[in-house]
């Protein structure tokens, strides 16, 4: 895994030197993605730099590193990722290129060989893996710039300075002279979601290389964007392996193979391990096919309510494999808030990067590339949406509206009772099996119920925060542009409509930013083998209802899993990795939050209406409402304009410490 950055002008560089200096600082400001080595090339003539900061990973040698030249002469290459079928291209290549002669066993070097004997689409379209990449082809005087297909790796582009500039982070750009402005529609996106959709931008003028896609840029040419594979048209094609027992086993055989690839690694090597079900099927299928201990970590808390490290520790030792168990006390988790922005360089408040972040940074104290169960919900469905939302969509559209208004406030009231009976919603969750984060999901659920009845808002309101923070802005923002790659329902069920929006939505707006940022701020290499293209593809030749029915999501993944480890070690409430923001925001970091929501300045800069947010904020204080998940959106929002001068920062003496955790108010 690596970080890459640089820019094209198409015409001679006006000062070599002062073109350097800034390859180098937008590289440089990446230097956490790649710690291992830096590289840079400039072409004065046509005005073209490529700088990359390396993390080590297959080929530690000189051989592997970058900008990497391909034998002909006419491509240069800067790579973010890894390809996990690289050997198999290496052998089709040596078979197809007669006296073919390796310099190293880099993927880097056999993806650019691919490039230069087939061309990039081809070769992009073979390959399996995750990955960003920008590519010089001398010969066309064009740039191009490319995403894996689902988005694992981020690749940001701009026009700035009479040319275009890249980079694998915002801040990369920011140190290339971006003038931080913020897009209005992506701010209300924002606020409606909690992350910044893949499609949109925080910062006015900057696009989203998509996942899939390929960015030409070319001399006196608007920028090109064509696809070489597109993940959302897999879904509701038809489905030939029908048999259940069928289905396990051809899942079983790709996930093996994919598991296999996905080892390969000159480094250390292990997995994250949550007791779950995707986590579990992963760390079973290393340790099946591992001649010696898998390396696994989990994270776990000091409150009961929030620890899952047990259910860890017991699929661990099911399994034999090599088991750490780091156990986190509140001022760690806490300790870490200050950090966020500059972790996640986009306003992000999905509140598990917390400990998403600590498991990395502990992680990596032993290992360098660790692999992961992210993408199964995603894949094979997962999510209660995929379980409980057919039939709650079927329900709904047959209400007359006045009985879903009253449903939905019954709902409402539901969730006020919860919120004046910890103790007893506490209870009442526990004996009825459910998880804690039930009672905070009902008002979404009332919103549900409230919708119109169409099955977009019907979507929306089940990926959206539910608290309608958008209010919040004092001028209206204006309509985001539709995803590109947003599937419509028809001729798709249910289930499977919101697999594939979630697939090209949530999956690379939340989930990956998450992960990506978190592990490469301190260079830990992430890798997800249910992500792998190989098992998208056999996932979408099986019928939907073998994958999720109104009872149970990932059927066939628990079928494959219950062959390594008992049921009883898994079934349990889906947990994640919840986080006690109402209790936080009331206590430790109260001080801290009472900062960020009295600066004015801070918040006219955001235009944000400073009363309602000041009113929101003190009636969570009264108890009134919990609002813990929606303040901790406008704070991750607040904290982040501050750090990156959106307007003037706090005293450096109101601002949380980056040692310890804020103090008590």
């Amino acid at each position: 895994m690596c970080g890459l950055a640089g820019f094209v002008t198409f015409h001679p560089f006006d000062a070599a030197a002062k073109a350097r200096h800034k390859l180098q600082a937008m590289t440089r400001a990446i230097a956490h993605r790649g710690p291992d080595a830096e590289g840079y090339w400039l072409e004065e003539s046509t005005g073209v730099a490529l700088g990359h900061r390396r993390l080590s990973i297959l080929d530690l040698s000189p051989s592997g590193a970058q900008p990497m030249h391909s034998p002909c002469g006419r491509y240069v290459i800067v790579f973010n990722g890894e390809i996990y079928n690289h050997l198999a291209l290496r052998a089709r290549l040596t078979e197809a290129v007669p006296g073919l002669a390796w310099t190293g066993h880099s993927d880097t070097e056999t993806l650019l060989m691919a490039i230069a004997t087939w061309g990039l689409e081809p070769a992009l379209a073979t390959a399996c893996g995750m990955f960003a990449l920008a590519l010089w082809d001398r010969q066309s005087q064009r740039l191009s710039l490319a995403r894996d297909r689902m988005g694992e790796k981020p690749l940001y582009v701009a026009e700035q300075a009479g040319g275009w500039s890249f980079g694998s982070e915002l801040r990369a750009l920011r140190a290339g002279g971006l003038d931080p402005q913020i897009d209005p529609a992506a701010l209300a996106a924002y606020l409606r979601y909690g992350y910044v959709p893949d499609h949109l931008c925080i910062l006015s003028g900057v696009r989203k290389v998509m996942p899939g896609s390929i960015l030409d840029l070319r001399a006196g040419a608007a920028p090109e964007a064509r696809r070489y594979a597109e993940i959302e048209a897999q879904f509701g094609r038809p489905a030939p392996v029908t048999d259940p027992g069928a289905a396990v086993a051809r899942l079983e055989q790709v996930l093996e193979e994919v598991v296999s690839d996905q080892m390969i690694s000159d480094v250390p090597l292990g997995c994250f391990l949550s007791g779950g079900v995707d986590s579990s099927l992963v760390a079973s299928l290393m340790q099946a096919g591992s001649d010696r201990q898998v390396r696994s970590f989990s994270i776990g808390f000091e409150d009961a309510r929030f620890n899952e490290a047990p259910h860890a520790a017991a699929v661990a030792e099911h399994l034999g494999t090599e088991h750490t168990e780091f156990i986190l006390k509140e001022a760690d988790a806490l300790a870490i808030v200050a950090d966020l922005p500059r972790i996640y360089d986009e306003p992000f408040a999905d509140s598990s990067q917390i400990p998403t972040t600590l498991l990395c940074r502990s992680a990596r104290q032993h290992v360098t590339v660790a692999l992961t169960g992210d993408g199964g919900d995603e894949v094979f469905g997962g999510y209660n949406r995929h379980v409980r939302g057919p039939g709650l969509w079927e329900k709904v559209t047959q209400l007359p509206r006045v009985l879903r208004k009253a449903g939905a406030g019954a709902v409402t009231g539901a969730a006020r009772w919860g919120m004046h009976s910890p103790r007893m919603s506490r209870y009442a969750t526990s004996a009825l099996g459910l998880p804690l984060t039930t009672l905070e999901n009902l008002p979404k659920l009332a919103a549900t119920l409230r919708s119109a009845g169409n099955a977009e808002e019907f979507y929306q309101t089940l990926v959206s925060t539910g608290q309608t923070l958008e209010t919040l802005l004092l001028d209206p923002a204006p309509p985001a542009p539709r995803d590109p790659r947003a599937r419509e329902l028809s001729g798709l069920e249910m289930a499977e409509w919101m697999m594939a929006r979630d697939t090209t939505g949530y999956l690379p707006g939340d989930i990956l930013v998450k992960v990506d940022r978190a592990a490469m701020s301190v260079g830990l290499e992430t890798r997800a083998p249910f992500l792998d293209a190989r098992v998208a593809e056999a996932a979408r030749q099986i019928p939907i209802g073998l994958h999720v029915d109104g009872r149970q999501g990932k059927k066939l993944l628990r079928a494959l899993l219950y062959r390594h480890v008992p049921q009883a070690l898994i079934e349990r409430p889906k947990q994640g990795f919840a986080m006690p923001l109402d209790d936080w925001l009331r206590g430790a970091l109260r001080p801290w939050g009472v900062t960020l929501i009295r600066d004015q300045a801070l918040v006219a800069a955001l235009g944000l209406d400073g009363a309602q947010l000041a009113a929101l904020w003190q009636r969570h204080q009264n108890r009134r409402i919990d609002a813990g998940k929606s303040l901790w959106a406008l704070l991750m929002l607040l904290l982040w304009a501050r750090d990156n001068g959106i307007a003037s920062p706090a005293p450096q003496h109101e601002q949380p410490r980056r040692a310890e955790a804020p103090a008590p108010h």
